[in-house]
């Protein structure tokens, strides 16, 4: 079963972009940035309560 070739990824890409359009997965692709963002901002304020916390 080997990995996949360049021009099965190309492939795959291509029929993405025809079924989704490019306006919906650069808004996907918005839309998880500003969750990891957020993921990590919330991340580093539990650490910092957590460092008050045990003081």
């Amino acid at each position: 079963m080997g990995s996949f070739s360049l021009m099965h990824w190309v492939i795959v890409l291509a029929v993405v972009v025809l079924l989704f359009g490019s306006g919906k997965i650069s808004g996907l692709m918005g839309d998880v940035a500003k969750g990891i963002k957020s993921f990590k901002k919330n991340m580093k304020d539990d650490d910092t309560d957590t460092k008050v916390g045990s003081a």
